[in-house]
């Protein structure tokens, strides 16, 4: 979940470059069918990007030197993407499947 976290927070200074200053504004930019709300695949999509961008030699594993701070345990895009299920399944509070933008707003369960 650190790791999760982590890798969430190194999204922001791209996303802050693009003026996301609202939740309706992430909602908006991660919504990728436009329906108004944010399912699992396009959660995961968009919270992914950090680790792809971490990834340097594209493997698929994020080893401890490609991690923040140049330390920490190997992390597979699997394990992310598990892991960011989780914290999505936390967020989605009603348990409908996708994400409103209050839930998006609220902090991590």
């Amino acid at each position: 979940m650190r790791i999760a976290l982590v890798l969430a927070l190194l999204a922001l200074p791209p996303l802050a470059a693009a003026q996301v200053e609202a939740s309706s504004d992430y909602l908006a930019r991660m919504d990728s069918d436009g329906d108004g709300r944010v399912g699992l695949e396009e959660f995961l999509d968009w919270m992914s990007y950090a680790f792809d961008a971490r990834d340097l030699n594209r493997d698929g594993v994020l080893s401890a030197d490609e991690l923040p701070g140049g330390r920490g345990q190997p992390i597979t895009r699997e394990q992310h993407r598990e892991r960011l299920t989780a914290t999505f399944k936390k967020q989605d509070v009603n348990g409908d499947g996708h994400l409103s933008a209050k839930e998006l707003a609220a902090p991590p369960q």
